[in-house]
């Protein structure tokens, strides 16, 4: 038998919780961002991590639906997994860019 989180069911309950820490975790570097002073390169790491917040929550919502919807759940849920996974690399990105920014 195949556990419940890894044949893709149930995966929504895992998503939609992380997705929106996520997004706490992008307001608080962009906070954090701000300590500095401006410059092109803290621009480019704003916006980049503005974007990703916009992308864990769509993650999210997807998860939300799909929790919420009969028919269409499955799909909904991979839609949010591969959102919440695109969002983890432009995270992870945008940490890379912060390092190289660094003086």
């Amino acid at each position: 038998m195949i556990p419940r989180i890894l044949d893709g069911r149930g995966l929504s309950a895992h998503i939609l919780p992380t997705s929106a820490t996520m997004i706490g975790v992008c307001m608080t570097v962009l906070s954090i961002g701000h300590l500095r002073p401006d410059g092109h390169s803290r621009v480019l790491i704003d916006k980049l991590l503005a974007f990703d917040a916009l992308i864990f929550l769509a993650s999210a919502v997807l998860s939300f639906v799909s929790m919420r919807s009969r028919h269409e759940g499955s799909r909904h849920e991979r839609r949010a997994e591969l959102l919440f996974l695109a969002g983890l690399a432009i995270l992870a990105l945008g940490a890379v860019a912060i390092a190289f920014a660094i003086d």
